[in-house]
């Protein structure tokens, strides 16, 4: 039964790397394969006498949630990746794919916002100028913006001054064109450092805000 449950999830993603496949065509069946796998865990777990039949039944409907959920990569990402790339040169700013195909934009605070404050700097806000023209003209995709703060100062300081941050931004990019409704915001103050709170280079890679540019698979179809 393991073997068989490990060759499904196998089959898949070994297909995901065939030389003919498209990127996005790869991505979805490496979905595939893990829905599968997991699906035919859950018949497992879930069966009665006939656990060879749920597997193969799991199996399929894993796969089917696997190639269908989640987001994807496709020409439209890889463009306005490179896009950001070239607008966040000699800034400080990261810009990389995550490996869930979602942008992932890291704004320091010494390119973002001064300490303690929620206003953006004229550096950031060049370069929102050329994230906003990118975001509307690939309108299939959703942002999502997070503000972080470092440790310093409490709780009742923290948590809100990263959620004006993240809204900041979001109300930037609102301003030059890009829907509200494509964009959520969230705060988590000091709870997910990137780096020691014990010096100040550690303390100002802490306070940071995050922009996630993605594609989702089911938006994609409809295109």
């Amino acid at each position: 039964m393991k073997n068989s449950i490990a060759a499904i999830a196998a089959l898949a993603v070994l297909a995901s790397g065939c030389a003919n496949m498209t990127e996005t065509q790869s991505n979805t069946a490496k979905g595939a394969g893990i829905g599968a796998a997991a699906g035919a865990l859950i018949g497992v777990a879930t069966a009665g006498g006939n656990k060879g039949k749920s597997a193969a039944t799991g199996a399929a409907a894993g796969a089917a949630v696997g190639a269908l959920g989640g987001y994807i990569w496709s020409k439209r990402m890889e463009e306005q990746k490179a896009r950001m790339e070239q607008a966040t040169q000699g800034t400080g700013i990261d810009v990389e794919r995550t490996a869930d195909n979602r942008i992932k934009v890291q704004i320091p605070s010494d390119a973002g916002f001064d300490v303690g404050r929620a206003t953006v700097k004229p550096q950031l806000a060049r370069v929102l100028d050329s994230f906003a023209q990118s975001m509307r003209d690939h309108s299939a995709t959703v942002i999502s913006i997070i503000g972080h703060t470092d440790s310093t100062g409490t709780d009742a300081i923290n948590n809100p001054l990263s959620l004006d941050r993240a809204a900041a931004t979001r109300d930037y990019l609102v301003a030059r064109g890009v829907a509200a409704s494509r964009i959520a915001i969230d705060g988590r103050g000091s709870r997910e450092p990137v780096a020691s709170n014990d010096t100040e280079a550690g303390r100002a890679q802490n306070r940071r805000v995050e922009i996630y540019v993605a594609e989702p698979e089911s938006v994609a179809q409809n295109r």
